[in-house]
């Protein structure tokens, strides 16, 4: 049988948080107000293609990695990432033998790696939940963790530079806390969780998603850009970028966002970086739905030296990429190469 990844002891499976809550939500939360965060007018969004394959109900992460794009759905009885080209169309598809609960995004580490968090809990009923990690040599494992202050819903995934693993809740108030491993992470074992920081969001007024106005405080989604200089939280209907450096999310997360307006959409997740970091892709969950290119307004110049780990950030269009950067690109690439063409097996306990 697959593995079961988190599953709750009850066995039951999570619901999705009810359309006609919107309605009472907005009763609670009255009129909207002023967001905290710098609100941006870039350029406008570029639909990129749609997503029509049957097979893609309900897109909840995304990684764009070249001219590719990893997405996985939302639920589902068996573990797929499928490989997209730049018209949305399925190129490949990646099983392996884990039976998810509920998972909600998608990161992609440097060396190959991808992770899912399988996270979701609208019912508020998983004694664990889990990361799936599907590596380049074709192997995948599940490791479990405990929240301390028991069950939280979480669709928003952000993996540090370092590898380190951020979760960010989802709150119907805003007040969104973030989580990461108190130890390193055991295959097959639970490790605990600890709250390192928040996510304070307020009302917007920006249109879209499933629950009315409430959409714009839940976090959906998140990332961390190619060139690790930047990390992404969305909610149904807005984007909020943070300058990140080196490793540290939760200082990125304490700082002053820049907030972008998102396309309206009826169940937005799903938000990657482009492979040159200087905007976000978006998508989310139904049939016909847009996958959406959102630029980002130019960021204050900064010293190269400054800018870490950088894979595409520091490209040039007249003298190519530094070598280091070359070389952390090519690794990467190689790596997804790797795993794109790699079967993916269930690893022996």
């Amino acid at each position: 049988m697959p593995e079961q990844a988190g599953r709750p002891r009850s066995g039951a499976r999570g619901r999705r948080l009810a359309a006609g809550t919107g309605l009472a939500l907005t009763l609670v939360l009255g009129t909207a107000l002023p967001a905290s965060a710098q609100a941006v007018d870039p350029a406008p969004p570029q639909t990129r293609c749609q997503l029509t394959d049957p097979r893609l109900p309900e897109v909840s992460g995304l990684v764009e990695v070249g001219d590719r794009m990893l997405v996985h759905n939302d639920g589902g009885d068996s573990l797929d990432v499928y490989v997209l080209d730049s018209t949305c169309a399925v190129v490949t598809v990646h099983s392996a033998p884990v039976d998810p609960y509920d998972p909600e995004d998608l990161a992609l580490a440097v060396d190959g790696t991808v992770w899912l968090a399988d996270t979701g809990d609208n019912t508020g009923t998983r004694s664990t939940v889990a990361l799936l990690a599907l590596h380049a040599d074709g192997s995948s494992s599940v490791f479990r963790l405990a929240y301390p202050d028991g069950p939280r819903d979480v669709e928003a995934l952000l993996l540090a530079p370092d590898g380190t693993p951020h979760l960010v809740t989802k709150e119907v108030l805003g007040a969104s806390a973030v989580y990461r491993p108190a130890s390193p992470l055991v295959e097959d074992g639970t490790v605990g969780l600890t709250e390192v920081g928040r996510v304070d969001l307020v009302l917007t007024g920006t249109p879209g998603g499933p629950v009315g106005r409430a959409g714009q405080l839940m976090v959906t989604g998140g990332a961390v850009s190619p060139d690790e200089r930047w990390v992404a939280l969305r909610t149904y209907t807005d984007a909020y970028v943070w300058p990140l450096t080196g490793s540290d999310v939760v200082a990125a997360l304490a700082g002053e966002p820049r907030r972008v307006a998102l396309p309206e959409a009826a169940q937005g997740e799903a938000v990657s970086f482009t492979s040159d970091s200087a905007a976000l892709v978006v998508a989310g969950e139904g049939l016909p739905s847009d996958v959406t290119v959102v630029p980002l307004p130019a960021a204050p110049a900064t010293d190269a030296a400054s800018a870490g780990g950088s894979v595409t950030g520091l490209l040039s269009a007249d003298d190519g990429p530094p070598p280091v950067a070359a070389a952390v690109a090519a690794a990467l690439v190689a790596g997804v190469v790797v795993w794109l063409g790699g079967k993916l097996v269930r690893r022996r306990d």
